[in-house]
């Protein structure tokens, strides 16, 4: 009886993993603001070099770089994003890096995003797969008409870090219309170890649990962010994440 008990007690004892432990080898970051001085990431070159290379010793491969578009905060433009995107390239000195890392932005939905896509191309994920986010504060009045006419002009809406909205978090339903409404759910792999609070890392687990993330991200900014991917894994449901990085591969380039 005693060496019976004792196994369960060790059961439970164990400890969840370190999220860079289950970072698969080849991963595709599809969200990060590697950039340097065009939002509210990398500050320099040095900066954008020193998060690369803490990426690539934890498994990442490539990076799809998305610099904010928003209103009168940051009006990047597509010319904007591939000219400092050409210049990091040649001014980083990491190698291969020209055939690893590519630009797109994370658009705000808001009154000027609707008038954008529909007068101009967006910097995409790939193919027609755009990343979008929405204001902490509440979400657009129109969202569900701005998602339609997003779709109707031929985009696929990739909707960053999901979790992290508060307005939803007392309704799964709210998340399962969104999911209807034709739009992919991007988790911010910073979530799983509890960096935004342990209303998010729960959250993050029930949409988990649920099946209704597609894609992970990084959202990584600064040094900081970095850190705490050597933090470990906070969620119960952690076993679905697996799938997600997976799921990354799409996004190949």
């Amino acid at each position: 009886m005693q060496a019976k008990f004792t196994i369960v007690i060790d059961f439970f004892k164990q400890k969840k993993p370190f999220l860079k432990d289950l970072i698969p080898d080849n991963y595709i970051d599809i969200h990060s603001h590697l950039l340097p001085a065009i939002d509210d990431g990398a500050t320099c070159i040095k900066d954008t070099s020193s998060l690369i290379n803490g990426l690539q010793e934890i498994g990442f491969k490539k990076f799809i770089t998305t610099p904010h578009i928003m209103g009168d905060v940051w009006k990047n433009t597509n010319e904007q994003i591939n000219q400092n995107l050409l210049a990091t390239i040649s001014e980083v000195k990491i190698p291969n890096i020209s055939n690893r890392l590519k630009a797109a932005a994370e658009y705000m939905i808001d009154s000027e995003f609707n008038t954008l896509f529909k007068s101009k191309s967006l910097l995409t994920l790939k193919d027609n797969y755009v990343l979008v986010e929405i204001s902490y504060l509440n979400p657009p009045i129109q969202l569900f008409e701005i998602l339609f006419d997003l779709q109707v002009a031929g985009y696929h809406p990739v909707l960053a870090h999901p979790e992290r909205y508060n307005f939803y978090h007392n309704s799964l339903d709210a998340y399962k219309k969104l999911k209807n409404a034709g739009c992919y759910f991007q988790l911010n792999m910073l979530s799983t170890t509890g960096y935004y609070g342990e209303k998010v890392a729960k959250i993050a687990d029930i949409l988990l649990k649920n099946g209704l993330i597609d894609f992970i991200g990084s959202d990584i900014h600064h040094n900081r962010h970095l850190e705490y991917m050597h933090k470990r894994i906070v969620l119960k449901n952690y076993g679905y994440l697996t799938a997600a990085f997976q799921n990354n591969s799409f996004f190949e380039f």
